[in-house]
């Protein structure tokens, strides 16, 4: 196996604690997106006219009222102001258009000639309409602060359960891209982790039976788990056992996750441990192949019931190789015709020397196959090895179909 040759100037290594204070300058430069947020801008626009709706059909009302001779007819439509304003405008808007609607209304009638007491009725169900929708106002704009004050805590929770991946990790380019399907959600029940050890990177990237909080709380005891072990542990075989001790303490009969355990202990060499997840896909100069696992291990937390242990596959991965990472909510992803996300097409399609433009790509062609909205949590992890040599490794061609890889059995 020869060494890999690296570009000091463009990837020297990084110490843990450089890494933390990359993530952090990456958190703060890109704030936390989830599906179904507008631009600023467009949005700003669109707040702005919802604001206006309000005062322009008051407008109309009125001037409808002065076009007839019978203007009291159109007063009760007035009110139509301030219950619209009810739900784009806090309770002070709504009275500024209440009011309007109020004086538009003694003008209208006076002009009319309409007498007191119907002109009183109607001014009265106009406050009556403006003090009510004002209420709703008051409490929809506390419903709002509180879903913003929840959607922040939820982005505190991400970053510290799925903590941001730097651009560069050790010899590779990383990005990752992360959708929940609970709406409103920052987390869900896939999980994805990538640290620098002294055994070199270590990854996981995995999937919990199940949605919803009990899945949440699943990986975060997986993650927990997993960053002790990949820092402790120079066997990665050793690091999936204490995932597995872990889970069969504390999860349930019916409970498993399938995960892909992954380090990078030396130069062009990828070790991998398939614990019955999704097989990841290598990019190389050949095509993009699946990493088909040479001996197929139940998922965590079921290896008591399967009787079966891990292997550990080696996987060659010369300079310019891509590795893509993802969770069944990618490749079982449906649009209307029932059809499944052809994962494997559409990266070869969407590939490119950045990570993290790959997964942008990836992840708008995604939702543009499923119609818009997502059914199932969906991560996908792509590290990139740069490419220092335009020669390809002897020894890199593979059957088709399947990636150059070999087992080695757990002790």
């Amino acid at each position: 196996m020869r060494p890999a040759r690296i570009h000091h100037h463009a990837h020297r290594p990084q110490s843990p604690r450089a890494h933390r204070l990359s993530a952090l300058r990456m958190t703060a430069r890109r704030p936390l997106r989830s599906r179904g947020d507008a631009p600023s801008g467009g949005a700003g626009a669109l707040r702005h006219f919802a604001a206006a709706v309000p005062f322009l059909l008051t407008a109309a009302v009125a001037c409808l009222a002065l076009a007839d001779d019978t203007g009291m007819s159109w007063l009760p439509l007035l009110a139509v102001g301030p219950a619209l304003a009810a739900a784009t405008s806090g309770p002070w808007g709504v009275l500024r258009i209440g009011a309007l609607a109020v004086g538009l209304g003694t003008a209208i009638g006076v002009h009319a000639g309409t007498p007191d007491r119907e002109l009183a009725i109607v001014l009265s169900a106009l406050t009556a309409v403006t003090l009510a929708s004002s209420l709703a106002g008051a409490l929809r704009r506390r419903r709002e602060q509180v879903l913003a004050a929840v959607r922040s805590v939820a982005e505190a929770a991400q970053h510290a359960f799925l903590k941001p991946v730097p651009a560069t990790v050790g010899h590779f380019q990383a990005a990752v891209h992360y959708s929940a399907a609970a709406a409103e959600a920052r987390i869900g029940g896939d999980l994805y982790a990538l640290v620098p050890t002294p055994f070199g990177i270590r990854l996981i990237v995995g999937d919990v039976r199940g949605k919803g909080l009990p899945a949440v709380g699943v990986a975060a005891l997986v993650l927990g788990v997993f960053r002790e072990a990949a820092y402790d542990e120079p066997d990665l075989l050793d690091v999936v056992h204490r995932i597995e001790r872990s889970l069969a303490r504390n999860l349930g009969p019916d409970d498993f996750v399938t995960a892909v355990i992954a380090g990078y202990p030396e130069a062009d060499r990828m070790e991998l441990v398939n614990c019955g997840h999704a097989a990841p896909l290598l990019v190389q100069e050949s095509g993009v192949l699946p990493v088909e696992p040479a001996r197929p291990a139940p998922p965590l937390g079921l290896r008591s019931l399967a009787g079966e242990v891990p292997a550990l596959q080696e996987v060659a991965l010369a300079d310019g190789n891509q590795l893509l990472f993802y969770t069944d909510g990618v490749t079982e992803a449906r649009d209307h015709q029932r059809e499944f996300y052809p994962l494997r097409e559409r990266l070869a399609r969407h590939l490119s020397a950045e990570p993290s433009r790959t997964l942008a790509a990836l992840h708008e062609d995604l939702l543009t196959h499923v119609g818009g909205e997502l059914h199932d949590d969906a991560a996908m992890l792509l590290l990139r090895k740069p490419a220092v040599a335009a020669a390809v490794p002897e020894g890199l061609d593979a059957p088709a179909g399947r990636c150059p890889s070999r087992p080695v059995a757990a002790e």
